[in-house]
C-alpha cells in the first residue's frame, strides 16, 4: 500500500494533533504537507491529499468524505484566534472584510451578522492584513495565528466563538480531520487509522509536549509560553464529542437557511462503532 498523503494546517493550534508526525513514528507512514485551512480541503477535493484537517464548512462541498471520531479543533469558551475586528461598535460596522484562509469562520461570521447581530452587512474577501482590511472596511475577520497577534486594546473586538456559545449554548467545531474514502484500501485498518490520530492529539497534549510545542511557538508568534500553553488548554477543545456535534449540526443548519454554506449531507464517521460508543447516534442533516 502507498503511503497516505495528509495536508495539515501550519498553525499553532494544530501542534498537539501533529505531535506523533512530527516526534514519533507515525509520520513513516504517511506523507505530509502542510498549508491554509481551505488549501487542506482543495486538497482532498482534488485528490492530492486523502486526510486533511478541513475546515467544518469543507464537509458541506466534498463527497465522499468520512471523518476520523474523536478528535477536532472546537471550543466551548473564547478561542481567542477568531475574531472580528474594527474601530467601530459592532452595530454601526456595515461592511466587512473576510479572511480568505478559512470557509468555516467566514460562514461563522456570516450567521453571527446576519442571525444574531441584526443583518444588513455586505462582505469582502480579503487577503489577511489588517491594516489594508480595515482600510476598506468598517470590520476584519481575522482567524488563526494572525487573529492571536492583535492588540485587541486597540479595537474593538469580538471573538467569535464567545458570540456563538452566547447565542447557542453550544460548543463551536472549526475543523476535523476528514478522509477520502476512495483513497482506503480495503486491506488498511479502518480502527488502527482513526486511533493513530486520536493517539497523536493524546501525546501532543501531554504537560511535556505542551512545554516543547510552547518553547517553539512563543518566540514565533511574540508570544509567552504562558500565553500559549493556555491557549491549547484553555481555548481550544479537541474532542469532537457529543455536545460539539450538537454544535456542528447547528453550525450547518444556521448557515444553509442564511446561504453561507450548501445544505450538509449526513456525518459519516469512518469508525461507526467507535462513533456509536462515544456519541450516540446521528440523525441525518
Amino acid at each position: 500500500m502507498r503511503p497516505l498523503r495528509i495536508s495539515a494546517i501550519s498553525y499553532l493550534n494544530t501542534a498537539p494533533l501533529m505531535w506523533d508526525f512530527e516526534h514519533g513514528n507515525a509520520g513513516q507512514d504517511f506523507e505530509i504537507s502542510y498549508t491554509l485551512p481551505s488549501n487542506c480541503a482543495r486538497a482532498l477535493q482534488a485528490g492530492t491529499a486523502d486526510i486533511g484537517i478541513i475546515p467544518a464548512a469543507a464537509y458541506t462541498s466534498i463527497p465522499g468524505l468520512a471523518i476520523l471520531p474523536g478528535v477536532a479543533i472546537a471550543s466551548r469558551r473564547p478561542v481567542r484566534s477568531i475574531l472580528l475586528v474594527s474601530h467601530m461598535a459592532i452595530e454601526k460596522v456595515r461592511t466587512v472584510a473576510l479572511d480568505t484562509s478559512s470557509m468555516t469562520s467566514v460562514a461563522l461570521t456570516k450567521v453571527l451578522l446576519e442571525t444574531f447581530l441584526g443583518g444588513g452587512r455586505t462582505f469582502h474577501s480579503m487577503a489577511p492584513d489588517l491594516n489594508q482590511m480595515l482600510a476598506a472596511c468598517d470590520a476584519a475577520l481575522l482567524i488563526g495565528d494572525p487573529a492571536l497577534q492583535v492588540d485587541r486594546s486597540r479595537y474593538v473586538s469580538l471573538d467569535l466563538a464567545e458570540e456563538w456559545i452566547r447565542h447557542t449554548g453550544k460548543p463551536f467545531v472549526f475543523a476535523f480531520w476528514a478522509v477520502r474514502q476512495q483513497a482506503l484500501d480495503p486491506a488498511r485498518a479502518k480502527d488502527a487509522l482513526a486511533e493513530i490520530f486520536q493517539r497523536s492529539r493524546d501525546h501532543g497534549l501531554e504537560p511535556a509536549s505542551l512545554d516543547h510545542i510552547a518553547s517553539q511557538w512563543a518566540p514565533r508568534l511574540e508570544l509567552t509560553e504562558k500565553d500559549v500553553k493556555s491557549y491549547l488548554t484553555e481555548s481550544i477543545y479537541y474532542q469532537l464529542d457529543e455536545p460539539c456535534l450538537e454544535g456542528l449540526r447547528l453550525f450547518y443548519r444556521c448557515a444553509a437557511e442564511i446561504g453561507a454554506l450548501p445544505a450538509a449531507p449526513p456525518l459519516h464517521f469512518l469508525v461507526a462503532a467507535t462513533h456509536r460508543a462515544q456519541a450516540g447516534a446521528v440523525p441525518s442533516l
